[in-house]
């Protein structure tokens, strides 16, 4: 029986890989075998005893002793007391810090110290001054792989509650709001550029059974961030409104003046929650610009000139925003900007700002969104029958439902926008009424293009 569970244990670790100096300890190769096995089908009961063998005396042997260690030991937590349950509780503490010893290419203090940090939260075991603290310690020391989007809204949620008991100030709280939705930004960055790559081959039908995993996991994950942005907005509340940014920012200008972050962050705060029309709104732009002449001055410029009713002014501003900017999604965004301000005039011109916004960054869902207004708002001047002009809202709902196919942090707005004009385009009864299903209706005006009507 030994003698096939050691064969078995071979096969096991010829797929998910082994330590060569511990895979001679046939007890260790066995006990795997058997402990594997039983998690597999999750009886962790029975796969605790030979997992504690193989985990006390050749932890290095493969990575599935912590793989399966950590869901072993959260059963047998959720399913002790007392002295026994603080003991399970420890034993997984240690097994997350002896994954980074063991496997450092696998797992990171970020990760794992994560992982502690949230157990103990979801079991009332740490308070918001213990949370914030030991999170803050590991968004100091290891960034880059902060990457957990509960843990990013616990981190800025438990500053803002520390600040409402009056231990943290209200800078502390502004400056951890950025660098919190800074690194959203960042991690979704990287998952709409995945997704972006992986949508072409999904609608040629080409992906493979790995890429199709990967493009799931993307769009969840920027689902999730798009989720936890907004509630870390929510949170912040009135706390960022006006009242509380003016004085502030008038209060620290002249001992921050000479702070590029600090000016750059001012500006953008104060244009996110709209104080624009205070005098301090110019002059923080106008520092930035004495600091830095930058894309990003000649964007707030274009700002302030539009917010004077100069829409030339400011278009010439962006434009110039555009030919300064390197990054490709700012960019996207400048020219997103620019065709917003076209969209009450030129429709045409806006969806060309929105089309090249889209060229600059495949990934701007909003750009999709704003082309799907276009279309939709247009549905009146482009046929000469009803049902063909309401057959424009079918070309809106798929520019809608492709937003939220290359940002699936927008997948909630667009599905609902979608959804609002499939709900004005022809129904199955106008279809089958006017004898159109599956013909082509063509529109003459300048969306161009056509739609082929549903088959019924």
């Amino acid at each position: 029986m030994k003698k096939k569970l050691y064969l078995i244990a071979i096969a096991f670790l010829g797929i998910i890989g082994t330590s060569n100096a511990q895979a001679n300890n046939p007890e260790c190769m066995t006990n795997l075998s058997i402990f594997s096995e039983h998690a597999k089908v999750k009886n962790y009961e029975a796969a605790y005893t030979p997992w504690k063998m193989v985990y006390e005396n050749c932890p290095g042997l493969n990575r599935a002793t912590f793989q399966y260690g950590e869901r072993i030991l959260k059963y047998k937590i959720e399913n002790a007391a007392g002295a026994d349950k603080d003991g399970f509780v420890t034993e997984l503490m240690g097994l997350y810090d002896n994954g980074i010893k063991y496997y450092p290419k696998n797992y990171t203090l970020g990760s794992e110290e994560i992982k502690k940090i949230l157990f103990k939260y979801d079991n009332k075991m740490v308070s918001d001054q213990q949370v914030y603290d030991m999170l803050h310690n590991v968004f100091t020391k290891d960034r880059s792989n902060f990457k957990n989007p509960k843990a990013l809204y616990l981190y800025f949620s438990s500053l803002v509650n520390l600040h409402k008991a009056g231990s943290k100030d209200l800078q502390t709280v502004f400056d951890t709001y950025d660098d919190v939705n800074e690194k959203i930004e960042e991690e979704n960055k990287k998952l709409t550029a995945r997704i972006a790559k992986l949508l072409p081959k999904e609608e040629a039908g080409t992906l493979t059974s790995k890429e199709k995993r990967q493009l799931e996991a993307a769009s969840t994950n920027s689902e999730s961030f798009g989720k936890i942005a907004g509630s870390i907005d929510s949170k912040l509340g009135e706390l960022a409104d006006c009242e509380n940014l003016i004085p502030l920012y008038q209060k620290s200008f002249d001992e921050k003046k000479s702070d590029v972050k600090w000016v750059k962050r001012a500006v953008g705060r104060m244009f996110a929650k709209e104080c624009t029309d205070d005098p301090l709104f110019v002059k923080l732009v106008e520092q930035q610009v004495a600091l830095e002449p930058s894309a990003d001055s000649y964007f707030y410029l274009g700002l302030l000139k539009q917010k004077a009713g100069d829409t030339k002014g400011a278009v010439a501003d962006f434009n110039k925003a555009v030919e300064l900017e390197s990054d490709s999604t700012k960019k996207s965004n400048i020219l997103y900007k620019i065709a917003s301000i076209y969209r009450r005039g030129s429709k045409s011109t806006a969806r060309s700002y929105a089309q090249k916004a889209i060229n600059a960054n495949g990934s701007n869902g909003k750009a999709y969104l704003l082309i799907a207004n276009l279309y939709a708002a247009s549905a009146n001047q482009c046929g000469d029958k009803p049902f063909d002009k309401r057959a424009m809202y079918w070309k809106a709902a798929d520019m809608a439902r492709k937003a939220g196919r290359v940002d699936p942090s927008l997948k909630s707005r667009a599905n609902k926008t979608a959804a609002n004009y499939m709900a004005k385009a022809p129904s199955k009864t106008d279809i089958f009424n006017s004898g159109m299903a599956g013909k082509t209706v063509t529109f003459s005006c300048w969306v161009g293009g056509s739609v082929k009507v549903p088959n019924l």
